[in-house]
């Protein structure tokens, strides 16, 4: 056997039909728990952004070094989803979890009480390294989910994820009006700390044991190893990148007009407009049971080209907050459309490697975050709102080109080819 087919060892028929997890039964109060994990985990990454004005007058920061803030946490988190998602194909997964949970407690209290700007970069580089633990238990469930219906668990998973997001702005801004910024870094570290402890008790030791006995050193090779063979895993991690690199143009920067004249909201009033995007967890279910269908090119399509269109409204923010609330809700409807997706066609190629395929996934999408999030910032402070706006619907449209111009090679046929692992023509 050749060494493409080591790196990705061989299943049975029966596995690939069922998935890891085709002996256990997925109870809804499980993926609820495991919707509830991710959510509160993500949120750490994104508590920043409504919060960057006090945290940057707090610790006298300069604005492009407030801008990095997000641009570290970005950077943190995609170095975990390398670095340490894949050990979900080489760990029990159970303790891998709740050990990263423990791991990021340590890091919010580091930055709950940093002193100075260099703690708090530090500190939330950690933070975003180790909320990471969110595409470990997206993994977990995938493989603990029959293959027939992995995209509604995915989707239910993911919606978790989405809520969890825009409550991150929610809450955070609320809690630093009524007790300060930190407070919300404090609160985060308790309630991770009480996750771990339900996580270690309920979550399902069937599905917990490694797929794979490589080691560490193979494990990672075997991740680029998977990224030169799948065509299709190629085009879904630049369609993630582009729409999360749309989705942080927004988000990173949107706190800044809307703090300053002629609105100059509170940091609980802006944190609110993350709420009415909610409606994008309504897309992630509603896409997972598309892909189940097949329908996940067309799915695909449609969300890309609500993206390039939600920048119309936003372009007028500045006058109409109503626009910006119809422009909120369209993107956050496409990005995690076409999110869950990807997701579940590229588990699907080879579920054994769940972990890895989604890890090195999640890496184009934390590139895409952190490029986002930077160009945005920046590009706000020299020519202004119009600016950012028109790097969103650049950006929304290269993912709506690629998609046209990639054809049927794009969809789910792909994957469906692909998940019968087989190492024929490979070796």
């Amino acid at each position: 056997m050749s060494g493409n087919c080591a790196a990705v060892p061989r299943r049975t028929e029966a596995e690939r039909e069922g998935g890891e997890g085709s002996a256990y039964v997925l109870s809804r109060g499980v993926v609820a728990l495991f919707a509830v994990a991710c959510g509160a985990a993500v949120a750490n990454v994104y508590f920043s952004q409504p919060l960057l004005v006090t945290m940057g007058h707090d610790l006298a920061m300069s604005p492009a070094l407030v801008g990095s803030v997000v641009t570290l946490t970005h950077v943190g988190y995609g170095l975990g989803l390398f670095f340490l998602v894949p050990l979900g194909d080489m760990v029990d997964r159970r303790r891998l979890v709740v050990a990263q949970l423990l791991l990021l407690v340590s890091a919010l209290a580091v930055v709950a009480t940093a002193p100075t700007a260099a703690t708090l970069l530090v500190g939330v580089a950690a933070t975003g390294l180790l909320a990471v633990v969110t595409q470990t238990l997206v993994a977990f469930a995938a493989s603990l989910a029959p293959a027939a219906g992995r995209g509604r668990v995915v989707g239910l998973v993911t919606s978790g994820v989405v809520i969890g997001i825009l409550l991150a702005r929610t809450a955070s801004g609320l809690m630093a009006d009524l007790a300060g910024w930190r407070s919300v870094y404090a609160a985060s570290a308790s309630l991770t700390a009480l996750l771990a402890l339900v996580l270690y008790r309920v979550l399902p030791h069937h599905g917990a044991a490694p797929p794979t006995t490589l080691r560490y050193g193979q494990l990672l090779r075997s991740t680029v190893t998977l990224f030169a063979q799948e065509r299709l895993l190629r085009l879904r991690a630049l369609f993630g990148l582009l729409v999360f690199a749309a989705f942080s143009t927004l988000w990173s920067s949107v706190a800044l007009p809307l703090s300053e004249a002629p609105y100059s909201l509170s940091h609980s009033a802006i944190g609110a407009f993350g709420l009415i995007g909610v409606v994008g967890a309504l897309a992630a279910g509603v896409a997972g049971r598309l892909n189940d269908r097949g329908l996940s090119r067309r799915t695909t399509g449609i969300a890309l080209a609500l993206l390039t269109v939600s920048w119309l409204p936003l372009a007028f923010t500045r006058t109409s907050l109503w626009a910006l609330a119809a422009g909120v809700i369209l993107l956050d409807l496409a990005v995690q459309a076409v999110h869950v997706t990807n997701q579940t066609l590229i588990y699907a190629l080879h579920p054994e490697a769940g972990s890895r395929l989604i890890g090195g996934y999640m890496v184009f999408y934390s590139i895409g975050s952190a490029t986002g999030a930077l160009a945005a910032t920046s590009l706000y402070a020299a020519a202004g709102w119009g600016a950012v706006c028109a790097l969103g619907a650049t950006l929304s449209f290269l993912g709506l080109a690629l998609w046209a111009f990639t054809g049927h090679n794009a969809t789910e046929s792909g994957a469906r080819k692909n998940q019968w692992w087989s190492g024929r023509g490979r070796g």
